[in-house]
């Protein structure tokens, strides 16, 4: 006897609908490929090459790579530009995330107005860098800023300074201003891993007789070790690739004499503004510091998601 019809055309119609949703991701990986693939592979292939303003010239290979590294004043001002990438790090770690997670815990005890602090934290957020810059410059201006003339009604003249002028204050004025910037998101992401904390282990702990410090440091921070690797992940490559808050307060150059520098804001120095060290536009250059910086920030980060994931499945 032959299959019937209907049976024969059910098949047909399961395969076409399954070829279909293999349609859907399509749009979003062509995306991915136009604005994030095709930007790495191009600057791998520029650094390879020496170019002529904007006219590329013969290849030379790993050459940019050694006059990064090895030619002055690129080597000086790449590593002075890392060690500025290096201090917005730890510095966002220990103000930002530290002073995210206390607030976390503080709403996480139901304390009143919890809500109302979550959307008063986050709004900042909500602004743009640019906008948060600009009015930051304004704020922390020498002569008419809202700091300095605070400082001064309460009798504290001495403590104002030029804070974007003074090479000593300039770059922590900047990562203060982001961590100022950024602390709603880290609170959400620390308040979600408190809340992720089944509630049955918070008793039984109280009732073994754990209570505050003890508490926190053996039960609580163990459990949060995700969302607290998942934030140190994501300060590291946001510190990594500072550049529109430095932009928007103190230029490209990164003045007061380079101090407020990052990797970010040379690389556009190097490959559009033509004011790097070369005297002239160089994608050649500002392309292998692209790469430079790709690899920081991906070897970093895959390192730590391992060691996470590691972590996860001994516990």
């Amino acid at each position: 006897m032959g299959v019937p019809e209907r049976e024969q055309v059910q098949p047909k119609r399961k395969s076409k609908a399954r070829w279909l949703l293999h349609l859907f991701p399509l749009p979003a990986f062509i995306l991915y490929t136009l604005f994030v693939v095709y930007p790495i592979l191009s600057a791998f292939t520029y650094s390879m090459y020496e170019w002529k303003g904007i006219a590329r010239g013969a290849f030379v290979g790993l050459q940019n790579f050694l006059t990064l590294f090895q030619v002055e004043p690129f080597n000086k001002l790449f590593w002075n530009a890392f060690g500025h990438n290096v201090i917005y790090f730890l510095v966002e770690m220990v103000v930002q995330n530290g002073i995210a997670f206390i607030l976390a815990f503080l709403i996480y005890r139901k304390i009143r107005g919890a809500g109302f602090l979550k959307i008063a934290y986050f709004m900042p957020r909500l602004l743009s860098v640019i906008v948060v810059g600009f009015l930051w410059k304004l704020i922390l201006n020498p002569n008419y800023g809202a700091l300095n003339t605070f400082l001064a009604k309460l009798g504290l003249e001495e403590w104002a300074k030029p804070w974007l002028g003074d090479p000593d204050t300039a770059l922590l004025a900047i990562i203060l201003v982001n961590c100022w910037f950024g602390i709603g998101f880290a609170v959400l992401i620390f308040l979600a891993g408190l809340q992720s904390i089944p509630e049955e282990l918070i008793e039984a702990a109280r009732l073994d007789g754990a209570k505050g410090i003890t508490m926190l440091g053996r039960i609580i921070l163990p459990l949060m070790m995700p969302s607290i690797t998942i934030m140190t992940i994501f300060t590291f490559i946001q510190a990594f690739e500072a550049f529109e808050l430095v932009y928007a307060m103190q230029g490209s150059m990164g003045e007061p004499f380079h101090s407020t520098d990052t990797l970010a804001v040379y690389f556009y120095r190097l490959a559009f503004s033509g004011s790097g060290g070369a005297g002239d536009v160089s994608i050649g250059l500002g392309s292998a510091l692209a790469v430079v910086l790709f690899f920081i920030v991906a070897s970093v980060s895959a390192f730590s998601l391992r060691v996470m994931r590691k972590r996860e499945i001994q516990h």
